[in-house]
């Protein structure tokens, strides 16, 4: 199994009560830590401009400005983001910068991309909110779009949602054959479609039933579209709570609910259970079981989120120590 880390920046609240000033050196050290070390494989960052569980006045700092930040700043890790809205940029536009950030990193971009979701976001920003089945099409071509112009450095589509007509991509990514892609979401007609043909990953829901029955429908696209499913590496988010006891792992619960009592306490008790619930909570023995049983499924990639990253190094550590070595990839 590989791994992979999530870089605070703010959306998740994960930057509240940390001064402005001091917030990119904040993510820079996260980042320069996973960076040094032969744990992480990648850094991610989320594509997203208000704060959750609702939007709030915090900092969320933009996507990929931290691509380029950390591209120029690390030389290791590879660098992506789960995942970049389609429907945000241009997909030209968007395919120039990945590619330029490409050259700023020596070639460690991951392109992670999707359809998007967050309507407040949507609305705010002034992109208005279209259906679900005009955003996977947005998708669609804006995936076709980027691969024409990674491969060949020039791109003409006459689409629905996007029309470009001989742009030009350069420079090219340094990556031979173009900055691999990541098909994030689970919508199991045209998303897992789009992946089968497109993918090198993919993202989707990461509990065991739900990855197992997402895993099945890609492979019966695979199949139809003529693509090895196995050339598809299958990955999921993790939210990871983890201490060296099971009254440490509650002490772990205790602090994120005082954490956004802090800042949204009308959703502090909807957050706790969100983090409670998930798959990887519990002792680094449970968190080893969990994740040999989603291995089992298929799942290769595990992309970890650490809520209190900014703050306290423990959980990050705790976890490279007693769970990565006993499931990483030899």
């Amino acid at each position: 199994m590989r791994f992979g880390l999530f870089v605070p920046q703010g959306w998740r609240l994960d930057l509240a009560g940390i001064k402005p000033e001091d917030q990119w050196a904040t993510m820079l050290s996260v980042a320069h830590r996973a960076d040094e070390g032969q744990v992480w494989e990648s850094l991610w960052v989320y594509d997203h401009f208000h704060t959750v569980p609702k939007p709030t006045d915090d900092a969320t700092h933009e996507a990929w400005t931290l691509m380029s930040a950390l591209g120029a700043s690390t030389h290791r890790v590879r660098l992506g983001q789960m995942c970049t809205c389609m429907g945000y940029r241009n997909p030209a536009y968007l395919a120039k910068v990945a590619a330029t950030v490409d050259v700023i990193s020596g070639g460690r971009v991951e392109m992670g991309i999707g359809a998007g979701w967050y309507e407040h976001e949507w609305r705010a920003y002034g992109y208005g909110f279209p259906t679900a089945g005009e955003r996977i099409g947005m998708l669609d071509e804006g995936v076709q779009i980027m691969r024409q112009l990674w491969r060949d450095g020039t791109a003409t589509l006459d689409g629905q949602h996007y029309q470009v007509d001989g742009a030009i991509c350069r420079p090219l990514p340094l990556q031979q054959g173009g900055i691999p892609l990541w098909i994030a979401g689970g919508g199991e007609k045209k998303t897992l479609r789009i992946a089968a043909r497109d993918a090198v990953y993919t993202n989707f829901d990461g509990t065991p039933e739900a990855f197992k029955h997402k895993s099945e429908v890609l492979a019966g696209h695979c199949k139809d579209l003529g693509r090895d499913f196995d050339e598809i590496v299958r990955s999921a988010n993790y939210n990871v709570v983890i201490g060296e006891t099971e009254a440490a792992v509650q002490k772990k619960l205790d602090w994120i609910h005082e954490h956004y009592a802090a800042v949204v306490p009308d959703r502090a008790d909807r957050v706790r259970e969100q983090f409670r619930t998930g798959p990887l909570v519990g002792t680094p023995e449970q968190i080893v079981q969990k994740l040999r049983d989603l291995d089992g499924l298929g799942m290769k990639y595990a992309i970890c989120y650490f809520v209190d990253a900014a703050y306290d190094s423990s959980s990050v550590e705790l976890f490279e120590r007693e769970v990565v070595p006993e499931v990483r990839d030899r």
